[in-house]
Order: structure tokens, then C-alpha cells, then sequence
């Protein structure tokens, strides 16, 4: 049993789907602080001029301490700024044609929803979808773990009878593994290399860019440079 507890990310990275690939179950670790100016309620996509960021606003003024699944939507039309900033950078794009409905009826059902947290889960699930990933997601709250970041992690991954923990790389700094191999969990590190680079629009390849990127290139096509497990 290969587990990922993760925050939840909008719109995320293609490496963020091949990590979800290569777990047998993913826990959306949302109620813990949330960060501003990081990864949550933004991503980028390529322009014409340049990379260009696409932010969920949401209301954090005053609200230091919130966690993620507490953080509200700010302002109910930024689906249509959102949409309209894609379909305008990819309406060249190859597969635009492919995926111009499904991504138009997303963001249609994303209006709809208050919560970042929610927001996130409805693409997380709907692309995941797409590629054919069928991972199942739970909250992190679906479990009684209290104690510090490592003892909670720890606690969840017990619960679910977890034989591995795949974290990302930038835990390294805090995680504490002799947690883990004292209840018989083996810890293991993501390597975010070997993806192959795709033809993009707008220049030289940059791979540090949303899912959407790879789904309007590359169709179809887009599970063989996004997940790297073989089929």
C-alpha cells in the first residue's frame, strides 16, 4: 500500500499527477495551515508574452492562522477570467479542439463552489479522470490523528495499513523517518526528473506549468509524457 498525503493544489504540475499515479491511495492534507503566495489557489500557463499566472482569489485578510479547507473564494467570477485567459493563450493549441468543452464545463462547475479546497478536488479528480488515473482520494480530516507533522502523517499512513509513504523532496528538511520505520512504514523520496519535453506554443519548452498545458498540446498523448509508470 503506497500512500501520498499532499496539500491540494490548483490546476498543479504535471509531476503532481505522475506522483498521484504511482500511489494506490491519496490523502488531501488540507487541514493544515495555509500559505500564501504558494502552489494552493494558483498556476501558470504559457502566453504569447510570457508565462502568466492564474490566481483563485480568495479571502485571507486578517485570517493568518486559516487552514486550507477554511479558505473561502473571494470573488465568484474569476472562472470566466480564468477560462478566457486559456482559451485565448491556447486557441492555437493542437488539442484545443479535444478539450475546449471539457475544460469550459469545469470551470462552469468551479462557479458554483465557495471553497478552495472544494475548487481543487473537482479538477484534481476530473483531470486525474482524463489521464486515466484511477487513484482514490480522502481527506485528511476522514482521520483522528493528532500530534506533530510527522506524527500525524505517520497516523494517517497507519490507519490506512500503508507500506510506503511517497513524500516530495522538500520534506527532507523536517520529516522525521525513524517515525516511520519504527511501525514498519518505508519512506520514499519523489525524483521530479525524466519527464520528456513536448511541443508547447510560445517558445522554448518550460515544464513548471499547469496540467492544461499538456492537455491542449497533446491530447490524448498527454498520459505518455505526464505519467511515467509504465501502463
Amino acid at each position: 500500500m503506497r500512500t501520498v498525503i499532499t496539500q491540494s493544489n490548483y490546476i498543479p504540475w504535471k509531476g503532481y499527477f505522475d506522483v498521484i499515479d504511482g500511489a494506490d491511495i491519496v490523502v488531501l492534507y488540507d487541514d493544515v495551515q495555509y500559505t500564501r503566495r504558494d502552489w494552493r489557489n494558483r498556476n501558470r500557463i504559457k502566453t504569447a508574452k510570457g508565462l502568466r499566472w492564474l490566481t483563485v482569489p480568495v479571502n485571507v485578510k486578517g485570517k493568518y492562522h486559516q487552514l486550507i479547507n477554511e479558505v473561502e473564494i473571494a470573488e465568484p467570477g474569476w472562472t470566466r477570467s480564468h477560462w478566457s485567459s486559456i482559451a485565448q493563450a491556447y486557441a492555437e493549441a493542437p488539442a484545443m479542439g479535444e478539450y475546449r468543452d471539457r475544460l469550459f464545463d469545469l470551470y462552469q462547475r468551479a462557479e458554483k463552489l465557495t471553497m478552495l479546497s472544494e475548487v481543487n478536488h473537482l479538477f484534481l479528480t476530473e483531470m486525474c479522470s482524463w489521464l486515466g488515473i484511477e487513484t482514490p482520494f480522502r481527506w485528511s480530516t476522514d482521520f483522528d490523528a493528532p500530534g506533530n507533522p510527522t506524527e500525524r502523517l505517520v497516523t494517517i499512513c497507519r490507519q490506512l495499513e500503508a507500506t510506503t509513504y511517497v513524500s516530495g523532496p522538500a520534506a527532507k528538511g523536517y520529516l522525521e523517518i525513524d517515525q516511520f520505520t519504527e511501525v514498519g512504514i518505508a519512506v520514499e523520496w519523489v525524483d521530479y526528473g525524466g519527464f520528456p519535453p513536448y511541443t508547447q506554443l510560445h517558445g522554448e519548452f518550460e515544464e513548471h506549468v499547469s496540467i492544461v498545458d499538456a492537455f491542449l498540446n497533446l491530447g490524448h498523448g498527454a498520459k505518455r509524457h505526464v505519467l511515467r509508470r509504465p501502463s
